[in-house]
């Protein structure tokens, strides 16, 4: 990367620049561009405090973003992040930004105080998993099996 990156976290001030890439990351992964419900979805998360976002920087443009969710471990009592959005623009993956924004959200965990920062990935997901052994995620397969129901 020819520019200097900057990591910072995502304000109100700047959602304008984390909803065209928040857009892009759901197309990503298979669903419709909807700028204007990415806006009210992030829109909310930020006013309710539900989430936190780091936004990675090349000069003046917004080139990447990560978002954590907070969770808690009832058995460690403790605060657990979830890693749950990771993007990077096409044109500057693999040019470390999103390890740069990985560590921003370890730094942010551990500073809060957090056992852990858990993620998961789609199987189809290859290079997105090579970065997050590279940089000491543990694959877990555990006892546990996950289940969802629609509301």
């Amino acid at each position: 990367m020819t520019q200097t990156l900057r990591i910072a976290t995502a304000t109100l001030d700047t959602l304008e620049d984390l909803v065209s890439l928040f857009d892009a990351y759901r197309v990503f992964y298979g669903a419709g561009s909807d700028v204007v419900a990415a806006h009210a979805f992030l829109l909310e998360r930020f006013l309710l405090r539900e989430s936190v976002v780091f936004l990675a920087y090349g000069g003046e443009q917004a080139v990447g973003f990560t978002q954590l969710y907070p969770l808690f471990s009832s058995t460690a009592m403790q605060r657990v992040w979830l890693l749950n959005d990771l993007y990077v623009t096409p044109e500057l993956r693999g040019q470390r930004v999103g390890e740069a924004l990985i560590e921003r959200a370890l730094e942010h965990a551990r500073l809060s105080g957090a056992a852990r920062v858990e993620l998961s990935t789609a199987h189809t997901n290859l290079s997105g998993q090579k970065l997050y052994e590279r940089m000491g995620f543990e694959r877990r397969d555990t006892t546990f099996r996950s289940y969802a129901k629609g509301v």
